[in-house]
């Protein structure tokens, strides 16, 4: 694979540049940034900064709002809808999360639906915002049809992913971030970008059949069959249908239309733990679970049992030191 290391300030300063270059206002820019690095920190590359050029191009043709003005209507103590004014999704999510979190911190729970919004990048991001206040995080998003449900011949969900964030005292936060595919629809891109080939369970070609051609991928699979499928379609109802926005086939394209705003719905929730258990507690109940498993006899092959979020924290901490691996035809491009 054709990829050099990068400081990630550097990756950071050059996507700013990039997305202020075509008019996005700079603070929305910084926090993109943030979250596109974020994933390439962990390791998590299909989510990094090879989004970039997809956000020029969608910001260019009119398909973002390079200044929005976002609202919120409170429709409880503990639940509000958040209006994105079809700004960049990065910057919506960061913000709804942190009135979340200030809706919890008063009330112990702050549930948001987001609406007018646009693709978000890593949840990881989001949850491990509520986790850094020593609250549990959950966030849900959508997108357009892509995966083929089970049962079925043509794609008609998207890889609705869901993340969870949980603190503890000593160790980081457990963060589970997982679509609900067999893998996101970016670990293609990324495969293409990078010219290697994938598991055959990754994707269909346009006959159904499974392929290890990145290039011949029409439609992704849900993990599991009916459980992934399952999972999938309660993330299309809380971030979808919940949130008022489209579902399914009737979202507008990532990848084409990219003039037309794309609407899209998340749902966030975050959870004060002491509003069912001390803080101290629960921070210390989750570093001795987190402490067990890790104690547990790591079957053939691997050296310990880790926690999700784990491996991906691993990798930040190198790549904080190393560099952050970066595909060099996506460099070339931040760099023009």
């Amino acid at each position: 694979m054709n990829n050099i290391k990068v400081e990630a300030q550097e990756l950071e300063n050059l996507v700013v540049k990039k997305l202020t270059e075509v008019g996005l206002n700079k603070e929305h820019a910084c926090i993109v940034s943030e979250v596109l690095v974020h994933a390439d920190l962990r390791g998590v590359s299909s989510h990094g900064v090879l989004r970039t050029e997809h956000y020029v191009k969608r910001l260019t043709e009119g398909g973002l709002n390079p200044n929005p003005k976002f609202s919120i209507k409170e429709t409880g103590p503990c639940s509000a809808v958040f209006n994105g004014d079809d700004g960049i999704g990065h910057a919506v999510m960061k913000e709804a999360m942190g009135h979340a979190i200030k809706m919890a911190e008063k009330n112990g729970i702050g549930m948001i639906t987001v609406m007018n919004s646009s693709h978000c990048g890593a949840l990881s991001y989001f949850v491990q915002q509520a986790a850094e206040k020593n609250m549990i995080g959950v966030a849900m998003t959508h997108t357009d049809k892509v995966v083929v449900p089970f049962g079925g011949a043509s794609p008609f969900l998207g890889t609705n992913p869901i993340a969870y964030g949980f603190p503890a005292k000593q160790n980081k936060p457990v963060i589970l971030d997982m679509a609900t595919s067999n893998v996101a629809l970016g670990k293609i891109l990324h495969a293409r970008e990078s010219g290697s080939s994938i598991p055959a369970e990754w994707g269909v070609d346009e006959n159904g059949k499974g392929t290890t051609d990145p290039n011949n991928v029409e439609a992704l699979s849900h993990f599991a069959g009916p459980k992934g499928y399952g999972l999938a379609l309660v993330v299309e109802i809380f971030s979808g249908l919940l949130a008022g926005a489209a579902f399914g086939p009737h979202i507008t394209k990532m990848y084409g239309d990219y003039h037309k705003p794309r609407k899209l719905g998340h749902y966030l929730c975050v959870i004060k733990p002491s509003v069912f258990i001390e803080e101290n507690q629960f921070l210390e109940n989750m570093d001795s679970i987190i402490n067990e498993l890790h104690e547990s006899e790591p079957a053939e092959g691997f050296e310990k049992v880790m926690v999700p979020g784990e491996p991906e924290q691993l990798k930040e901490e190198l790549a904080k030191k190393e560099g952050v691996a970066v595909s060099k035809n996506v460099y070339e491009y931040l760099v023009s």
